[in-house]
């Protein structure tokens, strides 16, 4: 084994006879090269975007999301024992909130958004806190009084200013309503100022206000009636673990979701846009190891001579095919090296220093491309590369040089 590392070694660097045979393989080696940059920087592109939107859902959502079984209706909070879900270990809060939809009015400005009434102290028992706010400042009551934190595309379409004194005018359908519609006995009306402007995600914003728990209920007429109960998790705890004791707790009649499960067809979008990219430029990857292909028959004919004097010495035919077939390998093998190294450089210096910017006009969350590099793709395209190399090397050794070997 040693013997045939060394000669494939020795081949792989020295000079052909016929030059050409130096340049398929330094193409073989570049083919190699660029195919394995281009599924690192790719992979780590898509592992920044998923981290990236993962975390600006995690700021507005909750680690554990209990609701009816039946989407959208709500349920009598004691329903619940919400002391034995805070009894549960890694549990560090549960609160029971309130979303509906409901028609906003500020000036002449009309807009549909969704109410999630929270309470006052939602900031400490959620990750969305005072960081998110873009504008005033994360208050939901003072003297007794209600107030709003609008989403940033709420505020937009409503021109909601904090500099400004008028009221929002919320109407919530009232439940049970008869007779002819009016606006007095169709419509719960209520009016709060907004107190702050919170920018997380383009489809939050857009939709939803956060208001006292209160004022929602009241609004709403939910009584004792929650929508849901979110679940705060100790940090380094598994959802998958404590949703399982939750859920044996709560009965079948609830769900209980994490937070891949309340964006389950986003996520898994996302990681199948990412798998398909990396068997598209796998497949390319294909196509270019037909170098290999072209080098090693190549090289096999060259040395023909070489092959003659070896089999003279002793060596058998798996020696020789070894050989070769250590010399494909070698071509794959640099070329994995080469293509990670300079993928990770890459992606180290798009994250030091961020130098592909993102044309916006300052509507997306970061201002460059997001890039993580993950071990695991790392290991996944070395076994890819090396595994196309074994391939890419077998054809040619196993159906060409048998023409050049005699029997042993």
């Amino acid at each position: 084994m040693k013997t045939a590392f060394y000669i494939a070694r020795r081949y792989l660097i020295s000079k052909k006879s016929v030059n050409v045979i130096n340049i398929i393989s330094g193409i073989s080696v570049a083919g190699v090269t660029v195919g394995t940059f281009a599924l690192v920087v790719i992979l780590s592109v898509f592992n920044g975007l998923d981290f990236s939107i993962k975390s600006l859902f995690s700021t507005f959502d909750p680690d554990i999301k209990i609701t009816s079984t039946v989407k959208g209706k709500p349920f009598e909070q004691n329903s619940i024992n919400i002391e034995s879900i805070k009894q549960v270990p890694g549990v560090a809060a549960v609160t029971p909130i309130i979303e509906e939809d409901a028609f906003l009015m500020y000036g002449n400005q009309k807009y549909f958004a969704t109410l999630k009434g929270v309470p006052v102290n939602y900031n400490e028992v959620s990750r969305l806190d005072t960081s998110s706010i873009t504008s005033g400042r994360f208050l939901l009551e003072a003297n007794q009084a209600p107030f709003a934190l609008v989403g940033q595309g709420v505020a937009y379409y409503l021109s909601v200013g904090l500099n400004f004194s008028d009221a929002i005018h919320v109407y919530a359908l009232k439940k049970g309503a008869n007779g002819r519609p009016t606006m007095d006995n169709t419509f719960s009306h209520s009016t709060i100022y907004a107190s702050g402007i919170f920018a997380n995600q383009q489809e939050i914003d857009s939709k939803y206000v956060l208001v006292p728990f209160s004022f929602a209920r009241e609004l709403f007429q939910m009584d004792n009636r929650v929508s849901a109960i979110e679940v705060k998790l100790n940090q380094g705890i598994s959802q998958d673990d404590i949703k399982k004791e939750i859920a044996q707790r709560v009965g079948n009649q609830f769900a209980v979701k994490t937070q891949f499960e309340q964006h389950e067809l986003f996520y898994r979008v996302m990681q199948s846009e990412k798998w398909a990219i990396f068997f598209i430029l796998a497949f390319i990857l294909v196509i270019a190891s037909f170098n290999i292909l072209g080098s090693l028959s190549m090289l096999i004919i060259d040395k023909k001579d070489d092959i003659a004097i070896l089999q003279s010495m002793g060596a058998n035919q798996k020696l020789i095919r070894t050989i070769f077939l250590f010399e494909g390998w070698l071509i794959s093998l640099a070329g994995a090296f080469f293509g990670i190294i300079l993928g990770v450089l890459i992606c180290w210096v798009q994250i030091r220093f961020g130098l592909l910017k993102i044309p916006n006009d300052g509507s997306f969350i970061f201002t460059a491309y997001p890039v993580q590099i993950h071990a695991g793709d790392l290991f996944a395209v070395f076994m890819l590369v090396t595994g196309i190399g074994f391939l890419a090397a077998w054809y040619p050794i196993r159906f060409i040089s048998g023409k050049y070997l005699s029997a042993s």
